[in-house]
Order: structure tokens, then sequence, then C-alpha cells
């Protein structure tokens, strides 16, 4: 196939590009390099990328759309993994157009590519925030997401209505996929694993909202790309069961399917902290901080549904992860550091 993978130079979006060319298919990236986090870091994840002769990256902002009905109609693609975002909750609470012009107008911008140039398949990046305020645990593609908590959450829940109405008016084939909490190698650097291993690393206190109690479903990248492989490999179908007198909220008369993508192991914030310490074997000093507006106390997801259509879902245990990504931090951003081997 060919594939354009948006958010290419992304924490995900290079993992996904990778497999993809691994295993033969055609890439065309995409990514607009913000300053967002360290341009550096993303320009690295391109370098692992360019080696492949079967890899071709544009610089292109998704809001950009002549660049976009251009690119579409010059590459004629067999599918789309849309990856490209403006992502974090507490961005959103100063930058909210940002969100505006990636989130809601780029998506319009790749939904029409699709519905005019005949893709096979749109794969998007939801997210576990869509939930909000949701105080049943675990998540489940049935709850209704009808209160977010954030700008970024209410884009993403909009993203899933703007694909229902392409799949429904234009038999395009869309699945959206709710992200938990993803983390490993070549991680972002505003999300905690990261700013965990920094401050710690660097003898800084680590900073711990609501006082530590908050869990997570943590799910390693690995096992994210592999979900989201499978289900490019199986584009949406309507469901034939489709009640529009009891509506399922993940799946419809249209080619239309919701996934939840998650590790289904919540774990304490206090906890995955004491996994950072053992992995990098530094004591942290926690500052207790309360709870950040647009902060969720807890994530947990149903991935029964995800297992049903593919025959996956993540499994990576958290120690497993955290190691992965520490064996990676520490050489990049602590060269010699004799911290972590027992100091």
């Amino acid at each position: 196939m060919k594939v354009l993978v948006t958010g290419v130079a992304g924490f995900i979006g290079m993992f996904v590009a990778q497999r993809l060319l691994a295993r033969g298919d055609r890439v065309v990236g995409i990514d607009n390099l913000n300053d967002y986090y360290d341009p550096a870091l993303k320009g690295d994840r391109l370098a692992r990328l360019n080696g492949s002769e079967a890899f071709a990256f544009h610089k292109l902002d998704l809001a950009d759309r002549d660049g976009m009905a251009a690119l579409f109609a010059r590459e004629r693609f067999d599918g789309v993994v849309h990856l490209g975002a403006q992502a974090g909750v507490r961005y959103s609470l100063t930058h909210p157009m940002a969100y505006v012009d990636s989130n809601l107008i780029g998506f319009a911008n790749v939904l029409e590519g699709c519905r005019h140039h005949g893709v096979a398949h749109l794969v998007y990046a939801s997210s576990s925030s869509v939930y909000g305020g949701n105080a049943k645990l675990p998540y489940a593609e049935a709850d209704a997401v009808d209160h977010p908590v954030s700008l970024y959450a209410a884009t993403k829940k909009a993203n899933e209505a703007m694909a229902h109405s392409y799949s429904h008016l234009y038999g395009l084939p869309t699945t959206g996929l709710r992200f938990f909490t993803v983390y490993g190698p070549w991680g972002r650097p505003d999300m905690a694993p990261f700013l965990f291993a920094d401050a710690m690393l660097a003898g800084r206190p680590i900073k711990v909202y609501n006082q530590g109690r908050m869990t997570r479903d943590f799910t390693y990248v690995d096992d994210i790309v592999e979900g989201v492989l499978r289900v490019l490999d199986k584009p949406a179908t309507a469901n034939p069961h489709y009640d529009p007198a009891a509506p399922d909220p993940a799946s419809s008369s249209a080619p239309w399917r919701l996934f939840n993508i998650g590790n289904s192991t919540p774990v304490p914030l206090l906890d995955f902290i004491d996994a950072m310490e053992r992995a990098l074997g530094v004591t942290a000093v926690r500052e207790m901080l309360p709870l950040q507006p647009g902060d969720v106390l807890a994530t947990h997801a149903d991935t029964a549904a995800l297992d049903a259509w593919v025959g996956f879902s993540p499994s990576t245990p958290l120690a497993v992860g955290v190691q992965r990504f520490t064996d990676w931090f520490k050489p990049r951003y602590f060269p010699g550091s004799s911290r972590g081997a027992g100091a």
C-alpha cells in the first residue's frame, strides 16, 4: 500500500512509519515540525526514516487547505493514518486556537482529501480524554462522552463526529482509536515519563499533581503501533446489527468504528514514579501539588471490542516499558552520568 502518515515526526508517527516500511509499504509522511516541543527531537526521529527509499517526507501544515488538497491529488493514497494534531491537555488552556487550527480545520482537510481521492480507509487518533468527567471504570466505547473537561478532549470528540458524517455521507471507512497514555522510547518531552526522568537525573523535584492521587492506563508504544496496523488492515464496516432506536456509540449503519486502545491495567501515579526510580536507580524528590485544570483522576481502557475486531489488545508490563524508556532516555540526555547506577 501507499500510506499517508500525518504527524510522522511525532512519537507514535515515527514508529508507525517504521513498521509500515518494514513490511514493504510505501509511506508518505507529513509534519509541520512546529516548536511545541524540541524540533531537534522531531528531526532525529525523521532521520530514522529518511534512509528508506520507500519513504518520502513533506513539511506541511494540516491547516494548509491548498497544500493538503494538492498532496492528496498527487499521491493517491490507499490508506491514511492520521496522527498529526496539537497534543496536550494543559497547553489547550493557554493556546486554544492551535487546537482549532490543527485538530478541527486540519482534520477537515484530511477528511476532504480522503473523500475526493478514493482512500480505502482512514485510521485516526482519538484520545481517552473524550471520556472527560466519567466516573464509571473501565471506560467502554458504549459510554457517553458528552462532558469533555478540556478543549483538547472536545476536539477529539469532534473528530469522531466529523468522521461519522463523512462515513455516512460518502461511504468513507473511518476508524478512530482512543489512545490511553502512550509512553516509550522517543516519547514526547511534555509527558510525565520524560519530565520525571529529566528532573530525577538532574536532581530536581518532580511535580506530582493531585498529591499523586491519580491512576493512568499507561500503554507502551509498540502495543499502540501493533493496534494501529491491525486496524488499518481491517477497514471499518457498517454494523449489521445497528439499531437507530438504541444507537451504539461506537459503530453505525455507516462504515465507522471506534475502539479503545490501552493496556487495561491502570497504575497509580505514585506506583509509576516508583517504577521510574527503580529503572533509573534514583530516588525522586516529590513536589506535591493540587489537581491541574483539565486533568482527570483516572483512566482505564476496556479493550474487549478491539480484541474482538482484530484479535489484539495491549499487554506490555509497566516495568518492561519503563525500563525500555529509561534505557533510551539516559544515554541520550545524560550521557556519562553516574546517576542511575547506584548513585
